[in-house]
């Protein structure tokens, strides 16, 4: 068991070294030696880095398990190292770049916060919430493909655990570029999907779910879900979409889907839950890191499922389901009380 001041000193250690892995993935490190090991100054050629810098740089990749080192100094992709390749169908690449582009300055931020109560985001890039993307067309299509990434790790656990009979239309509300539709429609060939969001992401969907060969049963609709949402489906379904907004702002979206949602319907939030008592645990501190990114950016937070239940009922809906998956995730099943 580590001692205290081990945990201190690793904990310092690991804030600086997540800037090692973001630094490989601009450089394409992972790409480079996905077809076998490299001397450094070849590496370096290709990468167009400076020889012994990037030569440390590998030191260090070896220590966080992401890359391995051989006797005659030449440098190979381990296997955790290989989800920083592009081309990986389980690829982290794109999360390690939105957390080292445009995170990396939000969470320096954290004491202005945490003291103010201001978000940190538009001190770092200019824009609050997801305006960023309006400003800067190349963090949009990071942003988009890093939630592609993070919808993979949980996708197909939500097919597993939730029954789609009887649905026959189905609404991802603000859905990126569809990778949970994707899986979804995949596993149930009688559903038709609409999937809602933003024009940044409707062009990255439809060639998504065209690849996937199941556009030809979806409508792609660009739009605002705090304008209106596409009527008359029998479920709706938000995946941390409701963690990104305070209450005033997260009730709203829920509101318009009350509105939206055809008689019978039902609603689907996949959300983390906020535990009753932080604990030591892994888990837990992906919660923790959840709700303060949430703080630090768009201004929403993790909630309780009470503070789900409360929200719902004030949004014309009642919780009637809560369903375990992996990485703390738990998918709100819920119906619609009379208007």
């Amino acid at each position: 068991m580590a001692t205290s001041t081990e945990v201190i000193v690793d904990l310092i250690h690991r804030g600086a070294m997540a800037q090692v892995a973001y630094v490989a993935a601009e450089l394409c490190i992972a790409d480079r030696l996905a077809s076998g090991p490299m001397r450094v100054c070849k590496l370096a050629q290709a990468t167009r880095s400076h020889t012994q810098s990037l030569h440390r740089l590998l030191r260090a990749l070896v220590t966080l398990g992401l890359c391995i080192e051989h006797d005659d100094g030449s440098f190979a992709l381990s296997e955790a190292g290989s989800l920083l390749r592009a081309d990986s169908g389980d690829s982290l690449r794109s999360w390690l770049l939105w957390f080292g582009r445009y995170q990396w300055a939000v969470w320096g931020d954290l004491l202005h916060t945490v003291r103010t109560g201001e978000g940190a985001r538009k001190r770092a890039t200019g824009s609050d919430g997801f305006g960023l993307f309006e400003l800067d067309p190349v963090a949009a299509p990071v942003f988009n493909m890093a939630m592609v990434q993070l919808t993979r790790l949980i996708a197909n656990e939500v097919v597993r655990a939730y029954d789609f009979a009887g649905v026959r239309t189905i609404v991802d509300v603000g859905g990126g570029h569809g990778a949970l539709l994707e899986v979804i429609l995949n596993a149930n060939p009688y559903l038709y999907g609409v999937l809602l969001d933003r024009p940044y992401a409707i062009e990255g969907a439809q060639k998504a779910l065209r690849q996937a060969g199941v556009a030809d049963r979806c409508d792609f609709v660009s739009g605002d879900f705090f304008e209106a949402i596409p009527p008359g489906a029998d479920l709706y379904i938000l995946k941390n979409i409701v963690h990104d907004w305070d209450d005033e702002r997260a009730s709203l979206i829920l509101r318009n889907c009350r509105h939206a949602i055809a008689s019978g319907g039902r609603l689907l939030l996949v959300e983390r839950i906020v535990p009753a008592r932080f604990e030591v645990s892994s888990l837990h501190r992906v919660v923790a890191h959840a709700d303060l990114t949430m703080m630090l950016g768009p201004g929403g937070q993790e909630r309780r499922e009470a503070e789900f239940r409360a929200l719902l009922h004030t949004s014309g809906f009642e919780l009637t389901d809560v369903k375990p998956i992996s990485l703390a995730y738990r998918i709100l099943e819920a119906s619609t009380t009379p208007q």
